[in-house]
């Protein structure tokens, strides 16, 4: 079962009102795709936390990395996820000892069980198998 996400409109709403995404998943080279949405998210004006432990304490599009999302103190609105569907469990326990506003799961990653364990925890601001680059470029266009 897929899981359903919230109305174009209200997509749009998460992206007009956040100002700090946390990048989980944040490669360090610029060919990735997690690079290159990052560097657009910057571009478009908005602070990013790079999360990636095998990268931590380094910095990355000269941000510092975290290791993990629990660490970054600032709020954070949106946390945009760069990691593979099985790994999404644990990156909705992390968000959920956050006060984190929006799980979003980038293009082609999407898993039930995180899905279950936001809403079973109240949290209803959940995204998942859409591109924020795509999002943000639709947005534009209105």
């Amino acid at each position: 079962m897929a899981v359903e996400n919230p109305t174009q409109e209200t997509i749009f709403d998460y992206l007009k009102s956040a100002k700090n995404i946390a990048v989980v998943g944040l490669s360090n080279k610029p060919e990735r795709t997690s690079y290159q949405i990052a560097k657009l998210l910057q571009e478009k004006g908005y602070q990013i936390f790079p999360v990636n432990p095998i990268l931590a304490g380094q910095e990355v599009l000269g941000e510092k990395v975290y290791g993990h999302l629990t660490e970054i103190t600032e709020p954070i609105d949106i946390v945009d996820i760069f990691r593979r569907g099985e790994f999404l469990p644990e990156v909705a326990q992390d968000f959920l000892q956050t006060d984190a506003k929006v799980f979003w799961a980038q293009l082609g990653i999407e898993n039930e069980e995180a899905a279950k364990l936001l809403q079973a925890a109240g949290r209803k601001d959940i995204v998942m198998n859409r591109c924020i680059k795509i999002e943000l470029a639709k947005m534009d266009d209105n």
